[in-house]
């Protein structure tokens, strides 16, 4: 019997069950250097002068091209497309047809009939199923992301993409390019030089500074490396290299939530077929689910994309896009929840630090500067003995010194609140990323998303600066 996603759900009799006690480990952000300095100087980086994010190996490659990729593209996600011209980006989000995130990516249109598709694997799977199951005249070409564990062995992409971003990264943009680069709008793509070779540079800002995000043929990536490295010595600009422990951590500044769990195991008719087509070793079977909040009904974890900022984006004049009917029902729902961040109180944090210095079981190990230790969390915010909320992803940021969240709440709960985390899982589960630990509480100011006053203050209106 061919093992699925099905079958896997089957033998653990629950898919909570199945991924909370998944043995996964640690989720790894392959093959870039977990720091090439120390990651508090790496995260000052973005804020003080400039940083270089290496993205060619963590994220999939989805290549979509022929005659129906704009119309497959559309009826697979919510966006519009009306305004999608050439030399431009989007943030892409599928849903399923009951309405619930499955993931996201950043879309390319690089000709009228090709797309470029990077991020994670849920929305990766999800393109090649439905390119599969429906009758669409297109192609894909799809690039996983590199092994976690390489283990010596050599690495190769489609492409490499790097991103430069900070204060002083338009010094290093106007020397790689040997000369001012065009004013390339947020989200809009343009040519730059670097050094001898023609780029395409995406306006983009990660951690909420300005930056640009450029990409080409791998077999060009260490060319383009070092010219990056001269130009930035050459501006007299301190251009600090990222590394993977960092990485990760910028978006808590910025206010993206990059790993909701996909809404894809429960539903019938396509989404039963998906679960047949998904594989038992696919990210959805053995990803792992990690916090506080336990529930046997796995859609309690699910998120709509109101909940995540993302309602603005939805083409409601599209002809029909899958999810459009359950969208249409949830639209100013007052179940609803919005997006905040969460600023985890300092003495609370230091409290569960030390218990690891004293004897017995000590309360779950916060790591530094990226505590998840699951694909996707979900840690329960309370007020009073209500839940009103879920901590989906966190780590401490060296620019704000404290330790920060992202998650949705109930629409009651109002900034400035303060609620309780609860910190720690309450039963033993066969994840190989834990340890035994005991649970403990921890109280959250709700502050703004982002949390950055830069990305508040500068980004266009975009799914940073949404709220519910």
């Amino acid at each position: 019997m061919t093992q699925s996603l099905t079958t896997a759900m089957a033998a653990a009799g629950n898919p909570v069950q199945m991924l909370r006690n998944s043995k996964i480990g640690m989720y790894v952000y392959p093959v870039v250097a977990p720091e090439f300095s120390n990651w508090r100087a790496e995260q000052e980086a973005w804020r003080k002068t400039a940083v270089l994010f290496d993205q060619s190996h963590h994220m999939d490659e989805v290549i979509v091209e022929g005659p129906q990729a704009t119309e497959f593209l559309s009826h697979h996600g919510i966006n519009s497309f009306s305004n999608f011209e050439l030399n431009r980006a989007k943030h892409y989000v599928p849903v399923t047809p009951n309405g619930h995130v499955i993931g996201d990516h950043i879309i390319f249109r690089e000709r009228e009939d090709k797309y470029i598709l990077v991020g994670r694997a849920p929305t990766s799977n999800w393109l090649m199923f439905a390119a599969a199951y429906g009758n669409w005249n297109v192609r894909l070409r799809y690039d996983p992301r590199s092994p976690s564990r390489p283990e010596g062995e050599r690495v190769l992409r489609e492409h490499y993409r790097f991103q430069i971003q900070g204060p002083d990264a338009p010094k290093i943009f106007e020397k790689m390019n040997g000369g001012p680069v065009p004013d390339i709008k947020f989200f809009h793509v343009d040519w730059i030089n670097v050094g001898s070779k023609r780029v395409q540079a995406l306006r983009h800002g990660m951690s909420g500074a300005p930056g640009l995000e450029i990409w080409g043929p791998y077999k060009d990536k260490d060319y383009i490396h070092s010219t990056i490295l001269q130009a930035a010595r050459d501006a007299g600009v301190d251009l600090v290299q990222c590394g993977s422990r960092a990485y990760s951590t910028n978006t808590l500044e910025s206010g993206w939530i990059p790993s909701p769990l996909p809404g894809i195991y429960t539903g019938g008719g396509m989404l039963a077929d998906y679960r047949d087509w998904l594989g038992a070793d696919s990210y959805e079977a053995s990803g792992a689910i990690g916090g506080s909040f336990v529930s046997d009904n796995i859609e309690d974890y699910y998120v709509n994309p109101f909940e995540l900022g993302y309602g603005f984006y939805i083409g409601w004049k599209k002809d029909d896009f899958i999810g459009k009917e359950a969208l249409t029902k949830m639209k100013d729902a007052p179940t609803n929840r919005k997006k905040v961040t969460f600023e985890w109180n300092r003495d609370d944090v230091l409290k569960v630090i030390a218990s690891a210095f004293e004897q017995g079981t000590p309360y779950k190990w916060i790591d530094f500067p990226q505590p998840n230790y699951a694909s996707s969390s979900a840690d329960m915010v309370m007020q009073g003995d209500k839940m009103v909320g879920m901590s989906m992803f966190n780590g401490y940021s060296f620019n704000e010194r404290c330790v920060l969240s992202l998650g949705v709440v109930d629409q009651s709960v109002q900034v400035n609140d303060v609620l309780t985390l609860k910190w720690g899982e309450p039963e033993t589960t066969g994840k190989t990323s834990t340890e035994a630990h005991k649970q403990t509480e921890i109280r959250v100011r709700v502050a703004e998303t982002p949390y950055a006053a830069e990305a508040r203050e500068n980004y266009a209106d975009s799914w940073r600066t949404k709220g519910s």
